[in-house]
């Protein structure tokens, strides 16, 4: 992708994604996560109704008349993406790639989270750690952000689901809003997500095809595997063939389902010919 392609398809993506994020989801966002607590803001009079264990004796003395503290909610947030990068997000069998929908889907919520001042982070990762961009505010931060989304070139083609975490983890001390954004098509994760989960706020935005799922019969193919480069022969006639195939892929979910569900992390499932856009608000208004 030459240097105008890619600036074009980064501002394609920044305005489609700041509409939504500006119309959409902010509000949304906002309310779905709490800040980091509560921070003293000012005295004022006692007034009825006010809750009596914020009343400040000191200045009730001083001034022989109560008065209470009020405190306000520390709101800003760091948010950090955990993306996927694999071989295997490039794949798509209608208009979209995982990866594409993935791109977009990070900067609707970069764009959510810096108008509510929030800070913003990447961890791209595949079977190895790829790159880490820290957390940072800012309009320029976030298109820098939608600019590695759509041309960041991995190093390795695997997927190490327990090994980004597992770093994430060890990156960040404070607590955090952290989405993962996978096919998830990985295992050996349950116990590092069970402990991501207990120090971050964590939700798991699997992408996936209609074709993951569902094998077409479409006779005697010649099919890849994009993280393990293997060629060879498939006959999708097969009826145990076409068996086979969705039963790797309800095994591959259930062990999602299973980890996400005992380690406590918010689960969204969007598929490739589906708008995410109903599926993101729909979770933000149930969280």
């Amino acid at each position: 992708m030459d240097t105008t392609e890619l600036l074009n398809k980064v501002r394609r993506i920044e305005i489609k994604t700041r509409r939504l994020s500006d119309h959409l989801f902010s509000g949304e966002y906002q309310s779905s996560f709490k800040g980091r607590g509560m921070s003293f803001s000012e005295v004022r009079e006692y007034q009825f109704g006010d809750d009596i264990r914020a009343i400040d004796w000191n200045v009730t003395a001083r001034f022989n008349s109560p008065y209470i503290k009020v405190f306000e909610e520390e709101r800003e947030l760091t948010v950090v993406l955990l993306v996927d990068v694999s071989a295997s997000e490039s794949f798509g069998s209608s208009h979209q790639q995982k990866a594409d929908m993935i791109a977009e889907i990070c900067a609707v919520l970069s764009f959510s989270a810096i108008k509510n001042n929030d800070k913003v982070g990447v961890l791209f990762f595949s079977d190895t750690i790829e790159k880490f961009i820290p957390p940072k505010k800012g309009k320029r931060h976030i298109l820098r952000i939608i600019r590695e989304l759509v041309d960041f070139k991995p190093s390795s083609r695997g997927t190490d689901i327990a090994n980004a975490l597992v770093y994430l983890s060890n990156m960040m001390k404070k607590k955090a809003i952290l989405f993962l954004l996978s096919d998830f098509i990985d295992e050996g994760y349950n116990d590092a997500m069970s402990f991501v989960s207990k120090r971050h706020d964590l939700t798991n935005i699997r992408i996936y095809d209609k074709h993951e799922e569902t094998l077409p019969n479409i006779g005697l193919v010649r099919i890849q595997d994009p993280e393990s480069d293997q060629l060879r022969w498939l006959n999708t006639s097969s009826a145990k063939n076409r068996q086979r195939y969705n039963d790797f892929f309800k095994t591959n979910h259930q062990y999602y389902l299973d980890s996400s569900i005992r380690s406590g992390a918010g689960m969204l499932d969007i598929r490739t010919d589906q708008s995410y856009v109903n599926k993101l608000l729909a979770y933000f208004k149930k969280k």
